[in-house]
This record gives C-alpha cells, structure tokens and sequence, in this order.
C-alpha cells in the first residue's frame, strides 16, 4: 500500500534527517512549529531553531542576516502569512539580494479546510512567481518532498515551497529510481490525446481523472510540474507537439499560478487549446477540506471535464 502523508509532515522529517548532513541548516518559525511541523527539528537540534514569534516580517529580516553570514535559513509560517504579511521583506530582503533563503509557507491553498478564506492562500504561487529570482516549488506527496528539500538545501538561491495540510497518497515512489530535480517536470502517465500538467496535491487526483477517461476511450498524460518557476518549458512543448490538448491544475487561483505560466509559455512557442483548472479567481469559504475541494470542482471529475472541453478544442 502507498504511503499516507502529508507534504508538511515529510518536510518536517526531512529538516531532521539532513540536519547533520547540512550543518549551515538553521530553521525559523513563526509559532507555528506544531502546525508546519519544524517542532522535530527543534528538538534534535535546539541551537539551530528560532521561534520568532507572531513576527513573519521581522523572521524574514532575521533569516536575510543569516544567510548573508553563510547560513542556510528555512523560514516557516502559514502560506498566508510567507507570501502576504512579508511579502515586501520576502521581496526587498531576500530576492532582490538574490540570498540563500527558502520561504516555506504551510497550509496553502482551500483544503485547510475550515479555517475559511482568511488563511486558505490561493494567491501565493502568482505573489512569489512575480519576484524577480526567486524559485517555486510544490511537491506532490512526501517521497518527493523530502528530495525536494534536499534539492532545495544543495540549491544556492531564494526558494518558495509550499507545504499541505491534509495527508495524501503518495505517488512518485511508484516511478523506479525516481531522483527529484528543480524545475525538470516528471512524467508519471503516459498518453496521446491531452495532457493534465498538475502542480501539488492535483497530482493525485489528475492520475484518477486519467484513469475515468480511460474508461472513455480517452488516452491522458499526466505531468507532476513540482517546479511552477522556473517551468520545464522543455517538457510542457513536448506534450502540446504530441497530445494537442493542455489542461493545468492546481489547489489555487487560476490567475497567475501554474495554468498562468504554461498558457504564457504555450502562446509564444506553440499555442494549442489550454484550459486552466483551479479556483476561480474568487475567495474560499470554511468547512470540512474534502468538503470545500468539492465545492469549488477540485476532484477527480472537475477535471476530467476540463479535459473533456480541452480535446474538444482540439484542431
């Protein structure tokens, strides 16, 4: 059976298994440790963790200095508050500088379920892919997140990673010697009709959208695109040249996230019909996370029916 596990709670496992690798690993927390899941790497290692506090700008200054010292600073808080509250020190402290800082923002997205529209982040992929340097990432299950960290960890550079609330099915470890590269998309089904390029936990479920439009007749390829920025162009023109037909997914605002990105992409290197799945440009609202997914038309069928759309555009 395939491991259950939340992004965030991989990543957490991650901080500790690496941290004698990594010794310039330092870990910063806006009291949230119990939430973003730092608490373990707090407890192994109680000199290289910082509670902030309720003070994401101020985090975001700290960790700055850190790096500019020769650290390797993680900072840690809601999705909300790293791509919101400190987006200007985000922006001004650490891009722009271009130091060797990763933002991890927790909870993103509407399946954090009943804390309602204030804390379901569905702006931060389009608030981070628009500063100048810096990197987005957004793994799909744990497997790969804990090669993403170390990925992140080996990378010199400002990061964005975004963690998940709600445990999910993991799915790369299916892939034989599947090895995690920053912006390189993985290709986890094949297929001739359309593609689902999906970001985050809209993996898993376009892997199930795949699998009902089989049942139709309808061959779909599904790419994991845990890298939004910089975007595997390589890999996005090769499944237009080949299925025509593009459909994008993510747990977030369809404007300016992953489905903004490969439409830019496509319409200058070659446009096909791109239909973009997600939130639609509108705020969520509080309930139980499988609840508001189904809402709003994140599951399996919501985006069957984009590609159903999306093959009919076809030329």
């Amino acid at each position: 059976m395939a491991e259950k596990i939340a992004t965030r709670a991989a990543y957490g496992e991650a901080l500790v298994a690496l941290a004698e690798e990594y010794p310039e690993l330092v870990v910063l927390d806006a009291d949230l440790s119990g939430s973003t899941m730092t608490k373990g790497f707090a407890k192994a290692h109680p000199d290289r963790f910082y509670n902030m506090g309720i003070a994401e700008a101020n985090m975001t200054g700290v960790a700055a200095g850190l790096a500019a010292c020769g650290k390797k600073p993680f900072t840690n808080t809601f999705a909300m508050f790293a791509a919101g509250r400190a987006w200007e020190q985000v922006r001004n402290s650490i891009a722009y500088p271009r130091l060797n800082v990763k933002v991890v923002g927790s909870h993103g997205g509407l399946s954090v379920g009943e804390d309602g529209a204030t804390h379901q982040c569905i702006e931060d992929y389009a608030i981070m892919r628009a500063i100048p340097n810096m990197m987005v990432v957004s793994p799909c299950d744990g497997p790969e997140m804990r090669q993403a960290v170390r990925a992140l960890l080996d990378y010199d550079g400002p990061a964005y990673l975004r963690l998940g609330r709600l445990a999910v099915e993991s799915v790369t470890d299916a892939i034989p010697g599947y090895t995690f590269h920053l912006g390189q998309g993985v290709t986890l089904r094949d297929g001739s009709d359309a593609t689902v390029i999906a970001t985050g936990m809209m993996v898993q479920m376009a892997l199930k959208a795949a699998e009902r439009l089989a049942e139709e007749g309808l061959s779909v390829r599904v790419l994991d695109m845990h890298t939004i920025k910089p975007l595997d162009g390589e890999l996005v023109l090769k499944a237009a040249l080949e299925t025509g037909a593009i459909v994008t997914t993510e747990e977030a605002n369809v404007v300016g996230g992953l489905g903004s990105a490969v439409a830019e992409f496509l319409a200058e290197h070659y446009p096909v019909p791109v239909v973009r799945h997600g939130v639609n440009d509108v705020f969520g609202r509080s309930g139980k996370a499988e609840a508001v997914l189904e809402a709003y038309g994140l599951t399996p069928e919501g985006i069957a029916e984009k590609v159903r759309h999306a093959v009919k555009r076809k030329k």
